[in-house]
């Protein structure tokens, strides 16, 4: 098994895709770790504000299998893949970890940039993994949050319920 931790976004019905995300990586890896739900203005363009949240997890997949899973996952919720990159997202899950790789699989770059250059991957991260290792760095996610310059993206918590349990208050 291998620990892996993921980032969940959506600006497009948002509550639906999140829940249905929650409810596909349940059923494929079982017990989730999840941070709260944090909503913070679209990043690269003009755009409705999006909801964000990091998941961590144990696979036996590898990192294609995974990757191509939470590809469906994202198209089975309505991802449309031929638009630009900063665009509005019905559904967005990133590998960030998988387990310490560090390196390039099948163009999947580990551990992934946005961890430290994204508030609202690297605070819900430094959230329900505050003494976890970053891979490349050597720094754990609390440090990596505490130095991060937090002027730069605004983001806050939200209510925010899954099956049944609180995941979030504001």
């Amino acid at each position: 098994m291998t620990a892996i931790y993921l980032s969940l976004g959506s600006n497009v019905d948002r509550h639906k895709n999140i829940t249905a995300a929650l409810d596909a990586l349940a059923a494929l890896l079982g017990d989730l770790q999840i941070s709260s739900v944090y909503e913070s203005k679209s990043v690269g363009f003009d755009g409705s504000n999006f909801l964000n949240l990091v998941v961590g997890a144990n696979t036996t997949l590898s990192i294609v299998e995974l990757s191509e899973t939470l590809k469906r996952i994202e198209d089975n919720n309505g991802r449309k893949r031929n638009g630009s990159k900063f665009s509005p997202r019905t559904l967005d899950i990133d590998i960030l970890t998988y387990g310490d790789f560090v390196g390039v699989e099948s163009d999947i770059e580990l551990p992934r940039a946005e961890i430290t250059k994204n508030a609202f991957v690297l605070l819900p991260l430094s959230e329900i993994a505050p003494d976890g290792l970053h891979p490349q760095l050597q720094k754990n996610y609390r440090d990596l949050w505490l130095d991060y310059d937090r002027a730069s993206q605004s983001l806050w918590v939200i209510d925010f319920g899954w099956n049944g349990k609180v995941i979030s208050v504001s």
